[in-house]
């Protein structure tokens, strides 16, 4: 078996930085290989990655869990046919499902989903549950381990505002709050295997109760066929019913209820902190069909992406990507990032989320290139901000 972990995280959260601790200080000695899911056409962080000397399949034409699960399947036996890794990394898209990404590769014979990670900015997370909650409770809600980012620089107060948070969606997964800088690879990467064998644990513990219940209904049905069981009882930890299983079936159902639902939900209005449009709402009603709207990624998230030979100066790029906050002008920018060649005869590496830029210098590229994701993007806006056609 091979054994296969999954680190989600939404946009800009900090996966790759998290990947590259971890290759560096908490996977020595594995052959690994990472396969990479990009939303958008145009790859950034392959290039960065590579560097370690990892292989990377980069699929940048949708969400791996979106139009690319068949795909994704292909690629996932190539690799392990090919390479025959002792592990294989997967980053989806800061966009997609955990759960469906878990599904997918569960689908895959010989392989085994290892940890399930999820990074979380601590400054960003009650933003991000109240106007994308579809996406990134999922994530949340899927995890064995959850790996809060920038808690040094959210600050107490907000750090632990988002543990409360996130405890509210998943109260079972492992959480880690300290500063990435103050913790070895090893001990996050102990961390990862202790929480997911625990979960395994506890499925494996959940599978033999469901069992030895249906065990239990053979023997008595005989006098008890004509009972409807409705499941009105509550939902505790130690609740064996089957009705929350984790064989992920609700997204079975959930397919077949979005061919009858179809709900156009173009996001018109702006999603303040205190938005309560309810569109994306966080509470547990997500789960009833009734009321849940199965969105894929590329309904609600756009990417705008170009190749330019175009230079800039850093100043000039620090300029760029605080304009990029102007929501009115340039649509809800979550996450920007790129390789441009400078005017001082450098390199230029660039990453943007809202509030926080990162600018550093690398090396060259065979051209330069950047991608902006977010929703309801204006292209000609932004075109005419980075000045490139």
């Amino acid at each position: 078996m091979t054994k296969i972990d999954i680190f989600s995280g939404f946009l800009g959260a900090g996966k790759t930085t998290l990947i590259r601790k971890l290759i560096a200080e908490g996977y020595k000695g594995e052959k690994l290989v990472l396969i990479e899911n990009e939303f958008g056409e145009i790859a950034i962080d392959g290039g960065f990655l590579k560097d370690a000397g990892v292989e990377i399949t980069e699929m940048n034409s949708g969400c791996i869990c979106c139009t690319l699960v068949g795909d994704f399947t292909k690629a996932l036996k190539k690799v392990m046919e090919d390479f025959a890794p002792d592990r294989i990394i997967i980053e989806p898209s800061g966009v997609g499902k955990l759960s469906d990404v878990a599904k997918a590769v569960e689908k895959v014979e010989g392989a085994h989903v290892g940890a399930k990670v999820t990074v979380v900015d601590a400054g960003k997370c009650r933003m991000y549950m109240r106007n994308f909650g579809e996406f990134f409770n999922d994530q949340v809600e899927n995890a064995d381990l959850i790996v809060l980012s920038r808690t040094d620089t959210a600050g107490e107060a907000k750090t632990t505002a988002a543990v409360e948070l996130l405890k509210g969606l998943n109260d079972h997964a492992g959480l880690i709050t300290t500063p990435w800088a103050k913790l070895s690879g090893e001990q996050i990467r102990e961390a990862m295997d202790h929480n997911a064998l625990h979960e395994e644990l506890e499925h494996m513990e959940h599978e033999h109760h469901h069992h030895d219940d249906d065990d239990d209904h053979d023997e008595h049905e005989h006098h008890h066929h004509h009972h409807d069981h409705d499941h009105d009882h509550e939902h505790g930890e130690g609740c064996t019913c089957g009705c929350h299983d984790h064989d992920h079936d609700d997204d079975d159902d959930h397919d077949e209820h979005e061919h009858h639902h179809h709900h156009d939900h173009d996001h018109d209005h702006e999603h303040g902190e205190d938005c309560t449009c309810g569109c994306h709402d966080h509470d547990h009603d997500d789960h009833d069909h009734e009321h849940h709207h199965h969105h894929h990624a590329d309904e609600v998230f756009v990417s705008w992406g170009i190749e330019t030979p175009r230079k800039f100066s850093e100043t000039e790029l620090r300029a760029i990507l605080d304009a990029l906050q102007d929501e009115a002008k340039y649509g809800i920018v979550l996450r920007a990032k790129g390789i441009v060649d400078a005017s001082d005869g450098e390199w230029i590496y660039f990453d943007y989320v809202p509030g926080e830029t990162d600018i550093r210098r690398g090396g060259a590229a065979v051209t330069g290139r950047f991608c902006v994701i977010g929703s309801k993007l204006n292209e000609q806006a932004l075109k005419e901000l980075f000045k490139v056609e």
